[in-house]
């Protein structure tokens, strides 16, 4: 007998992330990654966390700083959250906010709150890797959301998650500039969601995390706004709001927020208490102090920034993809998503593209729950610098196109 032996039956679904392995290759200089979605640091706010920090550690909330939290989380920052949601169209109060470790952490508990062996997750295809993994553990079936519409019916979909020996419990998705392929659902998409949750009597999980990211065209209402105002108040709707300070300030503080309905805080404050108590204290009084000063001027540094990024590799793409490829182009968010031709596998192309042209990009299969699009791939634009614009994406251009001379 081994440890491993007694590994529980769900372990075998914990694989390691792509995506986290391929942020590795950000430790060598000479590579061009476009691997990573993650946010530019020098365009993080450092002097006003300086000050944060300063503030909250020198101040008469030192003790509370360094002190045990109660796990919904720090009063005054929901009660910012509150106000901030109230602002999308979401009226609420403190009650219905619940500080998490990052938004990570929420879709890690969602899964565990909502999910039995055998039940049926609605999911995009493709959709955030990072959801599939913290779904996984809690040994769902999947089954395919098409929120552009499809043949699936209400009753097929509950048809065959009884089938699989449980009933359909929710429905994720990222309504927003989507990871990975930068997709935003329309109004009318969103109302489509809404009236599926309702015929199969599930919930909606909204990934909101690049929500304040657009660049382009006009803001869409969150579905979690749609439905409240369908239900009439927060605490009658389905709808379950994913936020994260990660994209906007800093990912290193893990820090994220869950608003939904009162009666999904209750039972998620007690699983925060029986697994880290509460996110650190100091962490939600300094996000807290960054937000009342800082927020709004950051989120136009990083939409001016990232925009003319996105424009900038849009631009290159145009230039540099030889016929038979194609791309999103995305009004808002991180990421551009890239289908080649029929035949190519992106997984064995990325070894050719790190080895031969020391690009690197993610594998789309990976963001499948079936494993499929392995002739698609995710680009990440946020930290496209000049280099990454006139040589990162002209060599993989390179590449595809002897790839494709190849076949």
């Amino acid at each position: 007998m081994t440890l491993t032996d007694l590994f529980a039956t769900r372990s075998s679904r914990m694989k390691a992330s792509e995506i986290r392995e391929l942020l590795k290759l950000l430790d060598q200089p000479d590579i061009i990654s476009f691997a990573g979605g993650i946010p530019d640091p020098s365009l993080f706010p450092h002097e006003a966390f300086r000050r944060a920090y300063a503030d909250v550690l020198g101040g008469a909330g030192a003790n509370a700083a360094l002190q045990y939290q109660v796990s919904e989380g720090y009063l005054p920052l929901r009660r910012w959250l509150a106000a901030h949601m109230t602002d999308l169209g979401v009226p609420c109060d403190e009650g219905n906010i619940f500080i998490t470790s990052g938004s990570q952490q929420g879709l890690d508990y969602l899964g565990k709150l909502m999910l039995s062996p055998a039940d049926t997750a609605l999911v995009t295809w493709p959709t955030y890797l990072g959801a599939l993994q913290a779904f996984n553990a809690y040994e769902p079936t999947y089954a395919r959301l098409q929120p552009n519409g499809g043949n699936t019916t209400p009753a097929e979909y509950a048809e065959a998650a009884a089938a699989a020996g449980g009933r359909v419990k929710f429905a994720y998705l990222v309504p927003d500039f989507a990871n990975p392929t930068g997709e935003t659902l329309t109004l009318g998409q969103r109302e489509g969601v809404l009236d599926l949750a309702a015929e199969l009597d599930c919930a909606v999980i909204e990934d909101a995390a690049y929500q304040a990211l657009r660049y382009d065209g006009e803001p869409v209402p969150p579905i979690i706004a749609l439905d409240c105002a369908r239900s009439g108040h927060l605490d009658a709707a389905r709808t379950i709001y994913c936020g994260s300070f990660s994209k906007i300030l800093a990912p290193g503080l893990r820090m994220g927020w869950i608003c939904a309905p009162r009666r999904i805080v209750e039972k998620l404050v007690l699983m925060k208490q029986a697994a880290d108590l509460h996110s650190p204290s100091i962490n939600q009084m300094a996000i807290l102090h960054v937000a009342e000063t800082s927020y709004a001027a950051q989120v136009e540094t990083v939409r001016r920034v990232y925009g003319e990024r996105r424009n900038a590799i849009l631009a290159a793409l145009e230039a540099a993809m030889p016929a038979g490829v194609e791309w999103s182009r995305p009004e808002g968010g991180m990421f551009i998503w890239v289908t080649l031709p029929d035949g190519i596998d992106t997984t064995a192309l990325l070894a050719r593209a790190v080895a031969e042209e020391r690009v690197a990009f993610v594998p789309g299969s990976a963001f499948f729950a079936d494993g499929s699009g392995r002739n698609t791939l995710r680009l990440s634009f946020t930290l496209a610098d000049e280099r990454a614009v006139t040589e990162g994406i002209p060599r993989l251009g390179r590449l595809i196109r002897d790839e494709l001379a190849r076949r």
